[in-house]
This record gives C-alpha cells, sequence and structure tokens, in this order.
C-alpha cells in the first residue's frame, strides 16, 4: 500500500506558518527567580552581597565592585567616564563598573552593546541580561540591578526579587 500524501498549504497560511517559526526563535530567556544553592550561590546580608569561597577570583572581585556602588543613585548616563569611581551609577554604567573592576571590559558600553558582550546564553557564574535599553546582570546568583529592587530608590543594588527577562538576551564573559 503506497500513501503519496501531499499537503497543500494556501500562500497566506504559509506565510503565517513561517512567521510564527521565526517569532519563536526570538523568544526570551526564563525570568530571573532567585534560587539558593550551597556553595554556588552568594548570600545578602544588609544589601551586601557575599560571594561564596569558591567562586573565582574574578567573581568574588566583581561582586566586591557591586558593593563598592551598591547603594548609589541612579542618574542616567552616569558611570560612563574613564574615571575609577563616580557619585551615581545608570544601569549600563554599573554593569560596565563592575566588569572593568574585574578585569572582564576594558571601556563603559551602554545598554545595546551589552547584547553583544562576551559569549551568547547564561554563564556559569555571570550571565547579563541586555536589553536595548536596560542591562542588568546576576553574579553568583544575585542579581546586580538598578530597578526591580524593591527600594524606593533607583540606583545599583542587589537583590534577590524576581524580575522579568521580556526582550533580552542573556551573556556573559568568557569562561565565567
Amino acid at each position: 500500500m503506497n500513501l503519496n500524501l501531499r499537503l497543500t498549504v494556501n500562500p497566506p497560511v504559509k506565510l503565517i506558518l513561517l512567521l510564527c517559526l521565526f517569532l519563536a526563535g526570538c523568544a526570551a530567556p526564563p525570568p530571573y527567580v532567585y534560587q539558593y544553592i550551597p556553595g554556588r550561590t552568594a548570600v545578602l546580608r544588609d544589601g551586601i552581597a557575599i560571594a561564596p569561597p569558591s567562586a573565582p577570583p574574578d567573581v568574588q572581585i566583581a561582586v566586591a565592585a557591586g558593593n563598592r556602588i551598591a547603594g548609589l543613585p541612579y542618574v542616567y548616563g552616569a558611570g560612563h567616564t574613564s574615571a575609577e569611581f563616580d557619585s551615581a551609577y545608570d544601569c549600563s554604567g554599573a554593569a560596565s563598573f563592575v566588569l572593568r573592576a574585574a578585569g572582564l571590559l576594558d571601556s563603559p558600553m551602554p545598554s545595546l552593546a551589552f547584547r553583544h558582550y562576551g559569549a551568547d546564553g547564561p554563564g556559569n557564574w555571570i550571565t547579563i541580561y541586555a536589553r536595548r535599553d536596560h542591562v542588568f546582570m546576576v553574579i553568583a546568583g544575585l542579581r546586580f540591578d538598578t530597578g526591580w529592587t524593591g527600594s524606593v530608590s533607583r540606583g545599583p543594588r542587589w537583590t534577590t526579587r524576581s524580575r522579568p527577562t521580556d526582550g533580552a538576551v542573556e551573556r556573559h564573559p568568557y569562561d565565567l
């Protein structure tokens, strides 16, 4: 018995199917949700992150750099100078400061440029979530962000609060 079936689809339906397949490949990563893993996750005490002792040196330095600017105010465009330290930071200025301190970035970058930073996908220790207009990081499981932190003021903060990642891509420093 030879069944030779042929599926015919009219052009508008083909276009819709192709569009659905294309958009399925553009899905955002899952939302950030804090999950404590002993020995792999930083802990948060009074707004200060404590890296796990097993974290690589670059991660320890990144956490210390985040602690240095955590609690400073948010100012759009701040943190993008060649100065070692600024009095305020925006999202990409804060991410740039942390990565530069750890030797993982040469100069500050805007949010959009972080969409092409390092390697694609989540990292083992550091993951960057970059949209066209915002960037935040997860370092040793803790989120470092200027928004969605549960604080009444904006600016770089550590948090365990969940956050959606709509429109973001995941990137990470090589080998981390």
